[in-house]
Formats: C-alpha cells, sequence, structure tokens
C-alpha cells in the first residue's frame, strides 16, 4: 500500500474485529474504521468487503483488517477471497491472529488459515498459546522495506548493523526494550514443531470436549461452531445467564468469564492452557454443572 499526499488511509474492519484494532487506530491518528458486516460465526462477509472497497475513491489508500480467531466464536476469515478482494484494489491486508494465527502451526487446524500466507502483514500474541509471559507480541511484515520505512531511526551516536540481520531498530517503535523474543525462543526451541502442532491441537480438542460436555446440561445451549479453542454458552435469559456465571466465578474451580455476543450475554470459555488435561476439563464441566443446578 502507497500512502499518497494529500490522501485519506481508508481503514475497513469486520464487524466482531477485536476492541484493540480500534485502539491502535486510534493511537495511529488513523480515526474510526469503515465497519464491515459479519457473518452468524463473526467472520468478514466477503460480499461485503468487496462491496465497501468499490466504495473507495481511485487512488487513494487502503488498509484491510481480517481475523484468525474470533474472541467469542473462535472462527477464521476467509482468507483466501478476502485478501485477493483486497489486493485487487490495491489494499494492503493486516491480519490480527492474537490466538488464532497458531492454528498454523498444527497440520489438523492449518486448513482453518488458508490464504493468509497472501496478507502483507500478520499480528500474534506468543503469551495467549505459548504461555510465555505478558507482552510477548509478534509482528511478521511481508514487506522488510515497508517496514523500516515506517519504523527505521538513524542517528550519529545509534551504531547501524550493516553486515547483520538488521538493526532492532527498524522493526519495533522503541530506542530500548527488554529481551521480550528470549522466553519465545526458549518455548518454540524446547517444544520444536511436533510440540508446538500438539500443543496448538490439545487446547482446540479440550475446548470441544468442554463445549460438549457443558451440552449435555439441562438449560446450557452453546451458541459458537466449537472448531477451535473458543465456547459461547447461554442458560436462557440474560439475567440467568449472568447468574450462572457468577455461581461459577464465586465457586473457583474453574475460570471463565461473561461476556456478550449476538445481543446477549454469553459464558465464555477460552482454552489457552498447555496443562489443560482429562482432569481439568472434568472440574470445569462439573463446576458449570453445579452453577446451573442452583
Amino acid at each position: 500500500m502507497v500512502q499518497r499526499s494529500g490522501t485519506q488511509v481508508h481503514v475497513l474492519v469486520g464487524a466482531e474485529r477485536h476492541d484493540t484494532v480500534d485502539l491502535a487506530l486510534r493511537y495511529l491518528g488513523l480515526g474510526r474504521p469503515t465497519v464491515v458486516p459479519a457473518d452468524g460465526e463473526g467472520r468478514i462477509r466477503v460480499d461485503a468487503l468487496a462491496e465497501a472497497l468499490d466504495r473507495v475513491p481511485a487512488g487513494e489508500a487502503v488498509l484491510v483488517c481480517l481475523q484468525a480467531g474470533n474472541l467469542h466464536s473462535g472462527a477464521f476469515d476467509a482468507f483466501t477471497p478476502a485478501v485477493a478482494a483486497a489486493h485487487d484494489r490495491g489494499a494492503w491486508v493486516h491480519v490480527d491472529g492474537a490466538f488464532g494465527l497458531w492454528a498454523a502451526a498444527c497440520p489438523t487446524l492449518r486448513p482453518l488459515t488458508a490464504g493468509v500466507e497472501g496478507a502483507d502483514s500478520w499480528a500474534t500474541d506468543a503469551h495467549k498459546t505459548l504461555n510465555v509471559p505478558y507482552d510477548c507480541g509478534i509482528a511478521v511484515v511481508a514487506e522488510p522495506a515497508a517496514m523500516r520505512a515506517a519504523l527505521g531511526v538513524r542517528a550519529s551516536y545509534l551504531v547501524a548493523d550493516v553486515d547483520g540481520p538488521g538493526d532492532p531498530l527498524e522493526k519495533v517503535p522503541e530506542l530500548s526494550r527488554r529481551a521480550r523474543g528470549v522466553p519465545v525462543w526458549a518455548a518454540l526451541r524446547s517444544l520444536g514443531r511436533a510440540g508446538v502442532a500438539d500443543l496448538v491441537g490439545g487446547l482446540a480438542r479440550r475446548a470441544r470436549e468442554i463445549a460438549d460436555g457443558i451440552a449435555r446440561i439441562d438449560t446450557a445451549a452453546v451458541l459458537n461452531d466449537v472448531g477451535y479453542t473458543q465456547v459461547c454458552v447461554t442458560f436462557g435469559d440474560d439475567e440467568r445467564t449472568r447468574a450462572v456465571t457468577a455461581r461459577l466465578i464465586a465457586d473457583g474451580h474453574t475460570w471463565m468469564s461473561g461476556s456478550r455476543w449476538h445481543d446477549r450475554d454469553v459464558l465464555r470459555v477460552s482454552v489457552s492452557n498447555w496443562s489443560t488435561d482429562d482432569e481439568d476439563v472434568r472440574i470445569a464441566v462439573d463446576a458449570v454443572r453445579r452453577a446451573a443446578a442452583l
């Protein structure tokens, strides 16, 4: 995407993007995005995206933000057609893959990310899946020159890396920072390719098991297609769902947060801890059953 002098930057996002996308746009001074409708699972509608792109004046810069892993359903945007539609109009495509991008590391889940390689940049969190400390985000940009142009800085007192892999100053906003990459490297080095695949696949499997167990509880209804690590549940009306959620949290045996999705209060389950096992699944489902029985 080339910014032309005097033109507006149009940002197109799905209706169920994460709130931090809007926050980042405010940080950048880009203002409010154009919101594109999403389907029932939170995936951006490609037909609506194409229509929104058609309304952008010719020659003006466009940024399209797609999503790998919806906050509530875990759903993935249809990357192949969405990226193609955006690139046909000269847009830069960014993928917010905070926890979902890791599906690409697991052979059985990789189809969820089909076409994501066509995007211009990705972002993901290592703490959500690799269980490393907070503040270990990862950004991947397909065009190094674009990243250097946006973030690079030169000063006479800074030693330039001429022959090495490149200066960190060309890749991050900070001039000084702690070594966030070390715990990420250590986790990846210790797990290896097969270990990461097993970890990611295991999280998704446990989410399905929890969803199956909760679905057998009277009055409980699982609202989303559980294809990844997220589960959303209701227990009748909003008042009862809030009450069940409050009792579950007070019980203290498991943590599941309340949220709101599709204009309904929900109990939201997000499986992200590497140690989640059969016993944890049983404890979690039993805790929900107790909370729903009162």
